[in-house]
């Protein structure tokens, strides 16, 4: 790591701070009109702690002109899906570097490129559980490259290291409990700290970092410069970990549940057993 700022890196940080106060002046606008701008996937998910049903209304809402040019150019979501990867390739190498700002932007870029393939999908009437797959494969390549990142600028830090491996470990075993609670046939337990959370609370420390490192450029400590993506992760880590342990806690207490209820007798004549004879149950 290098103790001097990487002061052309908060020209981006200040470049998505106007465009989100702009999106916000915009939304309160459109909200003193016509009121919240409500989305049916929205509110069948309700939001979580972590995140707030409001700022899931307000990305619904600003991606959804996007949504509608896409579909107007006849661009299927494999396309949208497939760009995703360059900049969150770009993004992580930016992180390796040490420039947050810039990575905050692209891997901003592709996230929203992967929400608003999944967003036309569902829109242009192609939406399938393959494509589910393909969804879930490429969220997952990006969260891996933005801490893959991190962990490269990080790599003689070893605690801070080890907070990323901690923060990823936990990234994917929440991903990894819902698919086993599907697997199992059984509700996906829901908790704190899933992907979109995890990539709002990352990029926000990512892109807030650029700002402390100009504030507390004289200060020697790394960790007062670079306080906000150090957050972050220790939220993520602690939130994701946690998090993970009462899922499988709630899966587990669904299958015995399951075992407990008693099943239905067969129809037909399978439901007649007949008795063993005596000479069947000495042999």
């Amino acid at each position: 790591m290098t103790a001097t700022p990487h002061l052309q890196d908060v020209h981006f940080a200040v470049g998505m701070t106007v465009l989100l106060a702009a999106v916000v002046v915009v939304y309160v606008a459109r909200l003193l009109a016509r009121g919240r701008a409500r989305h049916a996937r929205t509110d069948a998910d309700g939001g979580s702690v972590s995140l707030g049903k409001s700022a899931m209304e307000v990305g619904n809402w600003m991606l959804e002109p996007l949504v509608k040019a896409l579909a107007s150019l006849e661009l299927t979501p494999n396309h949208v899906t497939l760009f995703a990867l360059v900049p969150a390739l770009l993004g992580s190498v930016a992180g390796g570097f040490g420039w947050f700002a810039l990575s905050c932007l692209l891997f901003t870029l592709a996230s929203l490129s992967a929400l608003v393939a999944g967003v036309l999908g569902r829109r242009t009437g192609v939406a399938s559980e393959a494509r589910e797959v393909v969804d879930a494969a490429v969220d997952g390549y990006l969260e891996f490259l933005f801490l893959a990142g991190i962990a490269v600028y990080y790599r003689t830090h070893w605690i801070v290291l080890v907070l990323v491996f901690a923060a990823l470990l936990g990234s994917y075993m929440v991903s990894y409990t819902a698919a086993k609670a599907e697997a199992m046939s059984v509700p996906p337990p829901r908790g704190s700290m899933r992907r979109a959370e995890r990539a709002v609370y990352l990029l926000v420390g990512a892109g807030l970092t650029a700002y402390t490192r100009v504030a507390f450029a004289g200060f020697p400590s790394h960790a007062l410069r670079e306080l906000p993506i150090l957050v972050a992760l220790s939220l993520v880590t602690v939130v994701t970990n946690v998090s993970a342990v009462q899922r499988f806690a709630g899966i587990a207490a669904s299958l015995r549940a399951r075992r407990k209820v008693p099943q239905p007798a067969p129809s037909g004549d399978e439901s007649i057993v007949p008795e063993p004879s005596p000479r069947a149950r000495t042999t």
